[in-house]
């Protein structure tokens, strides 16, 4: 076998088993070729325990379609599948099974519409609506999954650190933490969130961004080693980066060596024509450091000079650094809102592992099977009423107020256009009796466009700078409340009178015994 054994990781056969051997069910029956829809969205915005996400931010879609358009299954998997053994040893794949996964093993079959990425999104409204063959976009499923709810996830811690750091510069310094080469996935979702930079080289290029990063202590350790100390270290550094230089101050005393140490070497650059950048501190009791720092710098006659905190930071802990700064600084002499205005924030393993949530439960559900031409909704019901998917062809709105504020994401019907509505009565999407009605409707937009269509790409390949422009449109459209960093207000997402109509005929009839279960 010629296969190269590391790309069967990441080709056709990243998938789950049971997407197999359903798609085999599928073609016993006959159903293999049938169009069918799923919906991509999730149930549950991040608990990270003592703080919550009130939006999630979409990202993920421009490398899911990079693998769509990249995949084939190859002799060498197909050899691989026919080698499986079921229990009594048999095959556990039929040949012609296998004839027509190496005729269709492609994605040029399947139409996707979505949510651009860096948009924001909502809990339960469909982020993307697959399109195609029932056999094939069923094995679609877990790629997708595992490109977008990752993303998302990371794209969405990183907004919510890029928010508290109230403009200061975030830096994406996760990768020694993140998960294998899905780092390279964290730090691209971490820029499409809002993070300024990554350390992760090759990501910065691939997205054309310039990379940052300074020094490590193994550094400052190697010219102690050396006899040179930690001034020697410094000196070293500015004298390779003499207009880059930011120094790690904190190896052997933060106070009565780093600091002392690094204005030395920032006087020493100055009186050689050039400006120091400033300082890193990774440990200890950064506000009150910082707030140390800065007077220290002052008196030095660097007052510019960026102070970068890192070290186990996310974003409750950079609300409290900032807090702490507002009530200390002033007993040092230091102004507040100056010390806050020249920090920025090094973010690494709470950012790239998403602490204290560590998945999206994002969900890919079949809501619609077309038989004879029509579409026929297809349904799950479920104990608990939030699993339930909201069934059949869809189109989601966004629903701007007189303030110019997202007020609800609607789901409707694919034949119902809502873009002239001046009102509308919404229902929730589980719950019975809870329905409201919106008389202040100023504009509204519609989300999912297309972005696939049957082999050929449409979503034009957004730059970076394009992501991230969406994610601060978005959030300065998003009421404040929704964006509180702990016990977040509850954004709606609610259904039409037509689509909650729907939802009930087909529970009743499932109930009744009338229509079969998914």
């Amino acid at each position: 076998m010629t296969h190269d054994r590391r790309s069967l990781t990441e080709g056709f056969l990243f998938t789950d088993q049971y997407q197999l051997t359903m798609a085999q069910v599928y073609w016993k029956k006959g159903l293999h070729e049938s169009p069918a829809l799923f919906d991509y969205f999730f149930r549950e915005y991040p608990d990270y325990g003592r703080h919550q996400a009130g939006y999630a931010v979409a990202a993920g879609l421009g490398w899911l379609l990079d693998w769509i358009e990249a995949t084939r299954i190859t002799d060498d998997d197909l050899a691989l599948l026919r080698g499986q053994r079921d229990a009594t040893g048999a095959p556990r794949f039929d040949e012609g099974f296998l004839a027509w996964l190496k005729e269709a093993g492609d994605f040029s079959s399947v139409s996707i519409r979505s949510v651009s990425e860096g948009r924001v999104v909502h809990a339960h409204a469909p982020i993307a609506i697959i399109e195609g063959p029932l056999a094939v976009v069923q094995i679609l499923e877990t790629s997708l999954l595992n490109h977008l709810n990752y993303q998302t996830l990371i794209a969405t811690k990183a907004s919510r650190v890029t928010e508290s750091a109230h403009g200061s510069p975030v830096l994406e310094f996760g990768m020694r933490r993140g998960p294998d080469v899905g780092a390279n996935a964290g730090g691209r979702a971490a820029l499409i969130g809002g993070a300024d930079a990554t350390s992760n080289v090759g990501v910065a290029h691939y997205l054309e961004s310039d990379p940052a990063g300074t020094h490590a202590h193994s550094m400052v350790q190697l010219f102690m080693a050396l006899g040179e100390g930690e001034i020697g270290a410094f000196r070293a550094y500015a004298e390779v980066y003499p207009d880059e230089t930011v120094l790690l101050v904190d190896t052997i005393d933060t106070l009565d060596s780093g600091i002392p140490n690094a204005i030395i070497v920032f006087h020493e650059l100055r009186a050689a024509g050039h400006e120091p950048v400033g300082i890193r501190l990774d440990s200890g009791d950064l506000a009150h450091l910082a707030v140390r720092a800065a007077a220290m710098l002052d008196e030095a006659g660097f007052p510019e000079a960026r102070i970068v905190l890192s070290s186990e930071l996310d974003e409750l802990a950079m609300w409290q650094i900032r807090a702490q700064i507002t009530e200390e600084a002033p007993r040092y002499g230091v102004e507040a809102e100056a010390l806050l205005g020249r920090l920025a924030y090094g973010v690494g393993t709470r950012l790239i592992t998403s602490h204290g949530y560590s998945a999206l439960g994002g969900v890919y559900k079949l809501v619609a099977v077309d038989i004879e031409g029509e579409w026929v909704p297809a349904l799950k019901i479920s104990d608990t009423p939030e699993k339930m998917p909201i069934p059949g062809d869809k189109r989601v709105w966004r629903v701007y107020d007189s303030r110019g504020l997202a007020s609800a994401d609607v789901v409707s019907a694919a034949d119902e256009d809502l873009l002239a509505i001046t009102s509308i009565d919404l229902y929730h999407p589980h719950r019975e009796g809870i329905v409201r009605r919106l008389d202040d409707v100023a504009s509204v937009e519609e989300l999912l466009v297309p972005v696939y269509h049957r082999g050929t790409r449409l979503d034009g390949s957004p730059s970076l700078d394009a992501l991230r422009a969406w994610r601060t449109a978005d959030l300065a459209r998003l009421d404040p409340g929704v964006k509180r960093l702990v016990n977040p207000h509850v954004y709606h997402v609610s259904l039409t009178t037509a689509v909650k109509d729907l939802q009930r005929t087909l529970v009743a009839e499932a109930r009744a015994g009338r229509r079969s279960v998914e």
